[in-house]
């Protein structure tokens, strides 16, 4: 039997994520937005299914405004909530996408009370708190896709300056997924070479701080709206790792209870992600700049949280 994957959500990344779900061949897709929307999803579902001849996949792919067609579903991955606009900060979505992440925790522990949870939605260290919180599912099964965006968009912005293959660039950043994130430069390697050793001092400031503010760069380039290519497929990665048991090594908003000295919050650390969820959170020794730079984005967050009353 095929695995299933929910998307809560059918706007730009949660029609996307249907098609990278369809063409990775990782299960049937049900595709859920609210009843005005119904329609849209719809269309959208069979449009994906009109391109499987082409796309060479095998996969159901169906909208719905239902929460009963999400039942069983293996995983689901949330994108549901108003979308951050340019002068928008993530602060200002809070109220508004907390009632909508809350109608959807309670749909998904109604219906898909076994699922890995994948929550994408902004400001996400608030939301994938309020989403555990609401439905009670254990740690190992809701993450935030954070960290898995936040260190892709830190390699990429690496390959782009020097002007080599991404696939060659590994590092990983932590933290809160706002603008006090944590990229890692003593640790991020280019062929197995030391970033230090390549570039300069001030060369890897700029790349920090275009990744620290990469997600208010998309949204005044498109003036309404924020990034949608790149979540949906940090977010595809993750569900990929749990439904194969991939044992992948991913970095995401994990809750934390104790490792690097954070209690009760969800954080962007390094995950093994496979079968059982988040099995496990690796932690880095960090150096004293680190550890204080980690301390800020953690107050940001604890902020963020305690503003959500819950």
């Amino acid at each position: 039997m095929r695995k299933k994957i929910a998307l809560i959500g059918g706007g730009q990344i949660g029609q996307i994520l249907a098609m990278l779900a369809a063409q990775r061949e990782l299960g049937d897709v049900v595709l859920l937005d609210i009843p005005p929307l119904e329609n849209p999803v719809k269309g959208k579902a069979l449009d994906l299914m009109e391109m499987a001849p082409h796309g060479n996949y095998d996969a159901s792919i169906t909208g719905t405004s239902d929460y009963k067609d999400i039942a069983g579903a293996d995983v689901v991955i949330v994108t549901a909530g108003k979308p951050r606009e340019a002068g928008m900060t993530r602060e200002d979505l809070l109220a508004v996408n907390i009632k909508i992440i809350t109608d959807v925790a309670n749909g998904v522990k109604a219906n898909a009370p076994n699922a890995f949870c994948i929550i994408v939605t902004n400001p996400l260290d608030a939301m994938v708190y309020v989403f555990q919180k609401v439905t009670g599912f254990p740690k190992s099964r809701v993450a935030g896709m954070a960290g898995a965006l936040d260190t892709a968009r830190w390699r990429a912005f690496i390959a782009m300056e020097l002007g080599v293959s991404v696939v060659d660039v590994a590092g990983t950043v932590l933290g809160g997924h706002g603008p006090d994130m944590v990229p890692l430069p003593r640790l991020t390697t280019v062929g197995g070479v030391p970033l230090a050793d390549i570039v300069s001092k001030e060369t890897i400031e700029k790349l920090a701080t275009r990744t620290r503010e990469a997600g208010t760069e998309i949204v005044k380039l498109f003036g309404k709206g924020s990034a949608f290519f790149s979540p949906a497929w940090s977010a595809i990665t993750m569900a990929e790792a749990y439904l194969k048991d991939k044992k992948r090594v991913i970095p995401c908003a994990a809750l934390c209870e104790g490792e690097y000295g954070v209690r009760n919050l969800f954080i962007g650390v390094p995950c093994v992600i496979g079968a059982r969820g988040v099995e496990k959170i690796l932690e880095i020794k960090l150096t004293d700049d680190e550890k204080a730079m980690l301390a800020k984005t953690v107050a940001g967050v604890t902020k963020t949280v305690a503003e959500t009353k819950m």
